[in-house]
């Protein structure tokens, strides 16, 4: 290979250099841009929209080319030479189910040409400087290939997106000409979305791809399996294709992928394997290029704390920039809660990380959590500072209790009260707040005359309160008022109705809960069947949770087996003998408090339950 100069060197650097350099030189400042935040310059009405079909690398319902994903944008008309990043929402819903609270669907001209974009992201953010690029996940709506939930596919789909937006990729047009994105954006996305749209964006993020700034993953999956399994125990039947078939309306051309999705799932263990392995993005969390604003409600039922908070810890080792929203309610967008703050929020993290602007959202407070209803306090991080494991133990000697099946509500009435099938511990009335930040977790030492049952451990909160009713409609109503955020177009407004928490005054409330299959006590990926009359210790995890219980309740932990509204775990009918001495329950305790068991001192035989209780020592926690 020729030696190269250094005058040669620099004058084929200067010759590049020229040969780059725009017809139009971009202004110094954007016209978007007043000091440390965007603004509303562009007009909305005359936006740009068009569609692109991003050519991926897969082929997955084998039809001998290569799959193309559907890509919607919104985008300002900018002057030459200024250049936007881009807002992504990459999603399965667009044509079966709808975004937002309102389920809004996109709307095309007869030209196919986009005329209305889901929620409000295209409203605001186009006019202050952003595009808007509403993507269709592969086997959904207009794009080809085949939908794998969660999968490679759909992972390769949303990255193809990312990589033409930074010129590595190809894109057509409807007509079959090919369409550049170089002139008119800087190349930096952020991908934002709740449930499975956030779920891609961590699952993207964690390719590492370059051009992926920053992620707002809302009520998102981070690992499919802990979605689809509660540790090893089965949530609910044929899942997989189940939502499969609800997206995609291309199940003829992807046979393969749904046997797929049938035969590899391992739905007959439980056990966790290579279908789930390339679903879970946790383990590559080294990888993130992007920070990471993070949103869960503590009390979402359907995608579960575990969710984002192993993922916020696999982050947080890896030393990615992050923030996180907490909130009380379910499966909610916090534009649906505080939209005000939210879109504060949101608009200036998008210029952090998008726009580039040092604003000092990345130096504020980590953690926004509610802390109660209607409540947002700022804190340093999460777990709040101070929070640590502190273990307590059950008590004294032998419980025993038989899988009667019973629901929630029988499982979790009146702790003092005998209810056979169930196994229930207090303490309390506590004589100070009890602040719980973390991940809780139970020990337990039992003996099964079945090789597995389900075990199944609820942390409650006894005691009358105002709480966020999140067992209807997620914990919140939608009233028939408006508010608008960003501009409107006769055919795509920006208003929407106003949300508001449903509170209610209640005598106690599930706080947390957890399962765990006993046979996978050893390792999620292999069943160990239990022997009959032999003693195991087996941890139950419970769910990440967020709460302070009140000084004057009382906390209860309720432990039995199956849990029909949760699991498909059959009622085997199986007893269990619990050593209470060798059993611990684990909580994630800030400050310092004293829980004081509320059984009698005195030795007793509680009649139903077999349990043996004697002397308990009242249990110091640290601050």
């Amino acid at each position: 290979m020729p030696r190269i100069t250094p005058l040669v060197a620099a004058g084929a650097l200067v010759a590049a250099l020229a040969w780059a350099a725009p017809a139009h030189a971009a202004p110094a400042t954007p016209p978007h841009i007043r000091g440390l935040e965007t603004v509303p310059v562009y007009d909305y009405g005359t936006a740009i929209r068009e569609s692109v079909w991003v050519q991926t690398r897969d082929d997955a319902d084998l039809d001998g080319v290569p799959d193309r994903v559907a890509v919607d944008l919104v985008r300002p008309r900018t002057a030459p030479g200024v250049k936007v990043p881009v807002v992504m929402d990459a999603s399965p819903y667009y044509a079966c189910c709808g975004r937002g609270n309102e389920s809004e669907l996109k709307e095309y001209d007869a030209n196919g040409v986009i005329t209305k974009a889901p929620l409000f992201y295209d409203n605001y953010f186009v006019p202050r400087g952003y595009a808007f690029a509403a993507v269709d996940l592969p086997g959904t709506n207009r794009s080809t290939g085949c939908e794998d939930v969660g999968g490679p596919h759909e992972v390769a789909g949303a990255k193809a997106v990312i990589d033409w937006l930074n010129g590595r990729g190809v894109a057509f047009a409807a007509d079959g000409s090919r369409v550049s994105a170089r002139a008119w954006t800087t190349g930096k996305v952020g991908m934002i979305g709740k449930s499975w749209d956030g779920s891609i964006a961590n699952g993207v993020a964690a390719t590492g791809v370059e051009g992926l700034a920053t992620i707002v993953p809302i009520a998102a999956i981070s690992s499919w399996y802990d979605y689809m399994r509660y540790n090893g125990v089965l949530r609910s039947t044929d899942y997989p294709e189940y939502l499969q078939g609800v997206v995609s309306d291309r199940l003829a051309e992807c046979q393969a992928v749904t046997a797929g999705l049938d035969t590899n799932s391992a739905e007959e263990t439980g056990d966790y394997n290579g279908f789930w392995r390339v679903r879970d993005y946790r383990p590559a969390a080294r990888k993130v290029r992007a920070s990471v604003l993070v949103v869960h409600g503590v009390n979402d039922l359907n995608v579960g704390t575990p969710q984002f908070a192993k993922w916020w810890d696999a982050l947080a080792e890896a030393g990615v920039p992050r923030k996180i929203w907490l909130h009380q309610t379910g499966h909610v967008d916090p534009f649906d809660l505080d939209r005000d703050a939210w879109v504060e929020t949101l608009h200036q993290w998008f210029d952090r990380w998008l726009q580039g602007l040092p604003n000092g959202i990345d130096r504020e407070p980590r953690a926004t959590i509610e802390t109660s209803p209607g409540v947002l306090t700022p804190f340093a991080d999460w777990p709040v500072p101070g929070a640590r494991p502190t273990t307590v133990r059950l008590g004294q000697g032998i419980a025993s209790t038989t899988d009667l099946g019973l629901s929630e509500a029988a499982a979790t009435a009146d702790p003092a009260a005998t209810v056979p099938g169930r196994l229930a511990f207090q303490w309390g009335p506590l004589t100070e707040p009890l602040r719980l930040s973390g991940t809780p977790s139970v020990t337990l030492r039992v003996r099964v005359d079945r090789p597995t049952t389900q075990l199944t451990a609820k942390l409650v909160d006894y005691g009358t309160a105002a709480r966020v009713d999140y067992g209807r409609g997620e914990g919140v109503t939608t009233l028939a008022t408006e508010s608008c955020f960003g501009e409107s177009t006769s055919f795509d407004d920006a208003c929407y109705r106003d949300v508001a928490e449903r509170v209610v005054t209640s005598d106690y409330a599930v706080l947390t809960r957890g399962w765990q299959d006993a046979a996978h006590h050893v390792s999620l990926r292999f069943t160990t069947p239990l022997t009959p009359g032999r003693w195991y210790s087996i941890e139950v995890p419970l769910a990440a949770y967020d709460t302070t219980v009140a000084a004057g309740h009382t906390l209860g932990l309720v432990l039995t087996q199956s849990d029909a509204r949760f699991t498909e775990a059959p009622n085997t009918g199986a007893t269990i003998d619990v050593d209470l001495a060798r059993s611990t329950l684990t909580l994630p305790v800030a400050g310092r408090v004293t829980l004081t068991p509320a059984t009698s001192a005195a030795a007793r035989t509680v009649p139903g339950t077999g349990i043996t209780a004697g002397d308990r020592p009242e249990y110091e926690l640290p601050r």
